[in-house]
């Protein structure tokens, strides 16, 4: 898809970077750590059923990052701004990893402006004791390798192998993802017991082959969100919405159709 997609979007006084393509119901996509790629099949995908929204998050792609902003909850308040600034109303709010904490952490927040969730192999929840590691230390393994932990083809993507430009906004991202991660190591001590506020529609997509986060760990993190459902994708890791496009994006229009579609149709015969 054409670069024009690309424009500059301000929340909360921060300038983000932000694709926009499509027409119909908003959804919103919130990438992982790796940051946005607009060449990823899935942005064409659902941009044929919806108005397809993916900001980069402050301090990933050309989005700025203030000093401020150190932690994922920080990012949640900016992204709630974005929301309300694009009167973006029954929006599916949809996540991958980094992603899926930023929307789970806004969920728990204000859900004024969704009509659904989607949490893909989320990060950021903490369930087990303190000696127990749930996720893997992503930041202790070489840049170059991480592709051997997102996909479930453990030699799908070769960073080595991409343009210096490319491999510049990648190290951008990396590091902002280090700065939002680093302590506590990739979760927020308090979002466990905050998930049981999220009061709207919720659907967990986990890979069955993820180790980053185990699907043990994603039933877990359904299990605190009141009435949302689990569902496991096959042969498919971490980054799912990568490893099974067609599989991702046809339960995220079944869930639209479900909680979205039908609630639209009711508002519209009133």
């Amino acid at each position: 898809m054409a670069a024009t997609n690309f424009h500059n979007q301000k929340a909360a006084n921060v300038k983000l970077e932000l694709w926009r393509s499509g027409a119909g119901q908003p959804l919103v996509f919130l990438h992982p750590g790796d940051g946005f790629d607009s060449e990823s099949r899935l942005v064409g995908e659902l941009a044929q059923k919806f108005d397809f929204i993916a900001p980069s998050h402050p301090g990933f792609g050309g989005s700025e990052l203030p000093d401020y902003v150190t932690t994922v909850d920080d990012v949640s308040y900016i992204y709630l701004d974005f929301l309300a600034h694009l009167k973006l109303k029954n929006v599916l709010l949809v996540g991958v990893s980094l992603g899926a904490w930023i929307a789970a952490e806004m969920a728990t927040k204000c859900t004024h402006h969704l009509g659904g969730l989607v949490l893909a192999d989320s990060l950021g929840a903490k369930f087990g004791d303190r000696c127990t590691r749930e996720i893997a230390d992503l930041f202790s393994v070489p840049q170059y390798r991480l592709g051997e932990l997102f996909y479930y083809d453990r030699h799908r993507k070769e960073y080595s192998k991409q343009t210096d430009g490319a491999l510049e906004r990648l190290a951008r991202n990396h590091e902002t993802f280090a700065l939002l991660g680093w302590s506590p190591t990739l979760h927020n001590p308090k979002l466990r017991r905050r998930l049981s506020l999220i009061d709207v529609p919720t659907l967990v997509l986990w890979g069955a082959e993820d180790i980053v986060v185990s699907p043990d760990y994603g039933r877990k993190f359904a299990a605190e969100i009141p009435g949302s459902r689990f569902e496991l994708i096959d042969e498919a890791g971490h980054y799912v919405h990568e490893d099974q496009t067609d599989k991702f994006v046809a339960k995220i229009k079944e869930f639209a159709e479900q909680v979205i579609g039908g609630s639209a149709a009711a508002s519209a015969s009133r």
